[in-house]
């Protein structure tokens, strides 16, 4: 049975983008930063830490919390699946490959600030419009 499936925890890149379709979907973009800790080797070679980022997609109802919750320098939990897209270049006319995560579920982790974040403290029903 094949299995797509990406779990995350890091830290966001910049403020979600948010877009509304001509369909009246609702869209939500943004970077996730993940960190491996650097080391030192048992031969004593340091090893640095090395810092991934990842293209993260929100749609709908999920997207439009995305847009309320979620600020620069966030600590999150992302469930998603791996998507991988292609486009061409405009002014060269090569092939370009995107590879993003669309979230199937998150958690706020942390503020930017470092205190934890309270899912009681954002009202589920505020319309993406008003953010």
């Amino acid at each position: 049975m094949p299995v797509n499936k990406v779990i995350l925890i890091g830290n966001v890149g910049r403020d979600p983008e948010v877009k509304r379709m001509p369909s009246g979907a609702v869209c939500a973009s943004f970077p996730l930063a993940t960190t491996e800790r650097g080391y030192k080797t048992k031969a004593g070679i340091e090893i640095p830490e090395k810092t991934e980022w990842h293209n993260i997609v929100a749609w709908q109802g999920i997207a439009e919390r995305v847009a309320r919750q979620v600020t620069k320098g966030c600590l999150i939990y992302i469930e998603g699946k791996l998507r991988t897209r292609s486009f061409d270049d405009p002014n060269g006319g090569s092939k370009h490959y995107v590879t993003e995560i669309f979230v199937d579920q998150y958690e706020m982790l942390r503020r930017p600030n470092g205190t934890p974040f309270h899912s009681e403290e954002m009202p589920e029903d505020t319309p993406v419009d008003a953010v």
